[in-house]
């Protein structure tokens, strides 16, 4: 049974990925909040260089997304955790009149969580509306750093060559480097 966009079975719910807002650039005291409660989160980020009064300009590892946190539970639990971090909010999509929270397809979010864990320098995050997909080829990665990872065979405009993009639905794009069609094997489009 279906309860505002999340599958519920013999009256428990099961854990699903919500994208969630961390606003203020609170994102980094939200997850350590939730790790603290056990509670299985992701939060993609990168290298960049940050001043530093003692040591100049350092390389650090910091956000890739604004305010953006990926929260793995119940939505029980986590509108019980939330309930006392008003800083902690779902990002949702409007269906049949009302937000519903957006929940990642598992599948989705471990191609995510791979890409996005390599912290290669040549990643570069997406709006939704950067992109379009819809005239991409599905692709697989054959090889290398992002070896198995899913994605889309695109053109970005301002960019001369193609390029793989790993979609979050509605939330986020993450573009890999440049490859050449001897590293993608294309996939049957379903």
């Amino acid at each position: 049974m279906l309860v505002d966009g999340i599958m519920v079975e013999n009256g428990a719910e099961e854990a699903r990925w919500f994208a969630m807002s961390a606003t203020f650039g609170r994102v980094m005291k939200a997850k350590s909040f939730l790790e603290d409660k056990q509670v299985k989160c992701f939060v993609p980020m990168r290298y960049e260089m940050v001043k530093n009064k003692v040591q100049g300009k350092v390389r650090k590892l910091v956000p890739a997304i604004t305010n953006l946190i990926f929260v793995y539970t119940t939505r029980e639990r986590i509108q019980t955790l939330k309930a006392g971090v008003e800083y902690l909010h779902y990002i949702t999509k409007p269906v049949g009149g009302k937000n519903v929270p957006i929940i990642v397809p598992e599948y989705q979010m471990q191609q995510f969580i791979a890409v996005c864990n390599t912290y290669d320098d040549k990643l570069v995050y997406l709006a939704p509306d950067e992109i379009n997909l819809a005239k991409g080829t599905p692709v697989k990665i054959i090889g290398g750093a992002f070896d198995g990872v899913e994605g889309s065979f695109v053109k970005v405009e301002g960019k001369r060559q193609k390029r793989v993009v790993v979609l979050v639905q509605g939330i986020t794009a993450v573009m890999l480097a440049e490859f050449t069609d001897g590293y993608l094997q294309v996939l049957d489009k379903e």
